[in-house]
């Protein structure tokens, strides 16, 4: 993709890649975490809030599916985070 014209330009790429690899995109080896925030324990700051975050985008997107229903169709109990029959 990129033309490799010169070590000036190979530089700038890799520094780019190690820079995006290590301190922003989000690895599932480490459960969501960045390297960099694992190597400096950080990570379960992230691992805890990625979980909170997932939590209540569950919890919303029950809330909103229950308020969707069909009119015609019969509407079931509504149902906790969990999965479970309130």
């Amino acid at each position: 993709m990129h033309h490799l014209d010169s070590i000036a330009t190979v530089r700038r790429l890799v520094g780019f890649y190690v820079h995006e690899h290590n301190q922003v995109m989000p690895h599932a080896a480490f459960n969501g975490p960045t390297p960099d925030e694992v190597y400096f324990d950080k990570a379960g700051i992230v691992v805890e809030s990625l979980a909170r975050c997932r939590a209540g985008a569950l919890a919303t997107r029950i809330e909103t599916n229950q308020k969707s229903a069909c009119p015609e169709c019969p509407r079931a109990p509504p149902l906790e985070a969990d999965g479970r029959a309130a």
